[in-house]
């Protein structure tokens, strides 16, 4: 009984040490950005019009 609630422990301390270095190491990841001449989706924001003014909601 003793040596399966001893393996039964063993097991979640290592998920949570796996859990808790798997974190950590998110954190501490660079993330990066496209440049905006790079964004292909620039162009399509810059045309976009505005909506008519005789449709305004209520």
């Amino acid at each position: 009984m003793y040596i399966v609630m001893v393996v039964g422990i063993i097991i979640v301390i290592v998920v949570l040490l796996l859990a808790v270095i798997t974190t950590s190491k998110a954190y501490d990841y660079k993330h990066s950005v496209d440049p905006l001449e790079d964004n292909p989706y620039l162009n399509q924001t810059n045309n976009r019009q505005e909506p008519d003014q005789d449709h305004k909601r209520a």
